[in-house]
């Protein structure tokens, strides 16, 4: 069911980035400058086929977002069970070890000396 809603979701995101890039731009960003066809007056363009077409490909895309975030927090199992997890190799150091300061046989070796 999760893939079906995910596939859906993937063809309407691509229409959508469609459909938009289509569109005439009305220049003036947000509205301002009152371009368009609505009227002589009017701040907003009239309603083509291609609005509609963006509105419904926008609420579908919602929509199906909305279905997929349900569809993921059914499934999620509420967290990670510890005791499923594999014990750590035999020939891991133990946690305490690592923080330890190395010891003399692990100090790097010294340079030799120049002498001028």
């Amino acid at each position: 069911m999760e893939n079906i809603v995910l596939t859906i979701h993937l063809i309407i995101a691509l229409c959508l980035i469609g459909i938009v890039l289509i569109q005439r731009s009305e220049g003036g960003g947000l509205g301002i400058g009152g371009g368009g066809g609505g009227g002589a007056m009017s701040g907003r363009p009239g309603v083509t086929a291609l609005g509609k077409l963006t509105w419904v490909f926008g609420i579908g895309f919602v929509i199906t977002s909305i279905t997929l975030t349900v569809l993921a927090a059914q499934n999620a199992g509420g967290g990670i069970d510890l005791d499923l997890l594999p014990p750590p190799a035999a020939d891991a150091p133990a946690s305490g070890d690592v923080l330890l300061p190395p010891t003399a046989g692990d100090a790097p070796l010294t340079p030799p000396r120049v002498d001028e």
